[in-house]
Formats: structure tokens, sequence, C-alpha cells
């Protein structure tokens, strides 16, 4: 097994578990033990950090590092994962126990300022990796099973609007570790009385690690030296 180590942010493409890119990873580097500073959803893009060999012992400092994301939301439905992969419930404007009309960019605002930024508690996603009982949400969901999500504190440093046209609206989110940018788009819509689920999510930063030093999949040499993740890695350990 390779002796190689080292810390490597890549740019998770759509469709990829987090875990599938750390196996190509492996698999490229030798076998040598690699793991991710924090999942991505597979319909996630962006930041994903990996430690490989001696450096695998910084993963758990790295996971409680804060994150920065980008998101785009639909507020004209939920759906039962909170994106694009579930089925889809439409809320149309006016119908029972619906906003009459669209919410405001202000009022958005206003209601995100003041009701999910700073401490906050927040719901976990059905189909998501917590653990319920010693289960997995996502996999007992995935058997017709309903697991009882507790919310659970969340501190969200951030939320700006970038774009609104009704019904998609696109933020940037700054947040400690825990968050889930899919309870953001479910919750938010139950307050506005819309419905909420994200058609997109990328994240820009893992605490001091940016897209902007991400390497992309493609970019990956079929093998993976050390002189390579030297000219690469953006973190020693």
């Amino acid at each position: 097994m390779s002796d190689l180590h080292g810390i490597l942010a890549i740019d998770k493409p759509v469709g990829f578990s987090s875990m599938k890119a750390v196996a190509i990873v492996r698999r490229r580097a030798g076998g040598v033990r690699t793991g991710h500073a924090g999942t991505l959803d597979p319909l996630a893009t962006g930041v994903l950090v990996l430690a490989l060999g001696k450096c695998t012992k910084q993963i758990a400092g790295l996971m409680a590092t804060e994150k920065r994301y980008l998101t785009t939301i639909d507020l004209s439905a939920f759906t039962d994962t909170d994106d694009l992969e579930g089925v889809r419930t439409e809320v149309p404007l006016g119908s029972a126990g619906a906003a009459t009309t669209a919410p405001t960019r202000a009022h958005i605002e206003a209601v995100l300022a003041a009701q999910f930024t700073g401490d906050v508690l927040q719901r976990p996603p059905v189909y998501s990796a917590m653990k319920v009982g010693g289960r997995r949400a996502y996999k007992m969901a995935r058997k017709g099973q309903a697991p009882e999500m507790h919310p659970r504190p969340v501190t969200i440093h951030s939320i700006a609007v970038t774009d609104y046209q009704w019904p998609l609206l696109s933020l940037d989110i700054h947040c400690a570790k825990g968050t889930y940018v899919r309870s953001i788009a479910r919750e938010l819509g139950g307050v506005l009385s819309t419905g909420g689920h994200c058609t997109m999510i990328r994240r820009t930063a893992v605490g001091a690690f940016t897209i902007d030093q991400a390497v992309s999949m493609d970019a990956l040499p079929e093998v993976i030296t050390q002189e390579w993740m030297d000219s690469h890695r953006i973190a020693t350990c």
C-alpha cells in the first residue's frame, strides 16, 4: 500500500456520492487510506476535502470548519427528499393553506434574517445519513418507513439573497458544520406558506479551502503520486 499523504480539495460533480469520489481517489493513489471532511449529497457539487494517508488524522478538525454554499430553491413545491430527486408536491398560490401571492424579496429577506440566521433549530431531511435508532434515515425512508427526525441546533452565520424570480430563489449561505441546506429550503417554504426544495446546491468553501483551489475529477491523473499531491495539496499535515 502507498505511503502517499496530503490534503486535497476536489470539485465533486453532480451524480457522484462522496464515497464514490473517495473510492476513486483511493484507488488512483494506490490504495492509501482516504477519507472526506464532510459529505456532499449526490446531486450537490463543489468542494469536497479529502485527506490521504497520515493526514486522515486531521479529518475531525476539518469537518468542524465552517461551510459556504450557493443554492437555488423552488418555492412552488415540496419534495419528499427536499431536492430534485424526490416526488414533487405542488403548492399553488391561493390554494388551501398556501400564500395568496408570491412573497416579495423584502419579505423573504426579513424572514431569513429573523428565523434562519444565528443559532436555530433545524430538522434534518428524512433522506439523509443521520442515524435514527442506529440506522441511517435514508435507508429507512427508502424502505417506506418514516424515521422521526428531531430538530437539532445549528448555526447559520449569514444568508444572502443573490437572485429572486418567482418561484426560484438563489441564496449564498455561510454556516457551521451540521447544517442541511435542503432543510433550509423546506423550512423556509413552511414559514412562507409556499413550497420549498433545492434544485441546485454547490459548496463553495470548507473552512479555508475554496472552490478556486479544487481539482475537477476529470483533472485527476490515473495514478496519483506524491509529486502530484505536493503540487496540488492545499494544506500540510
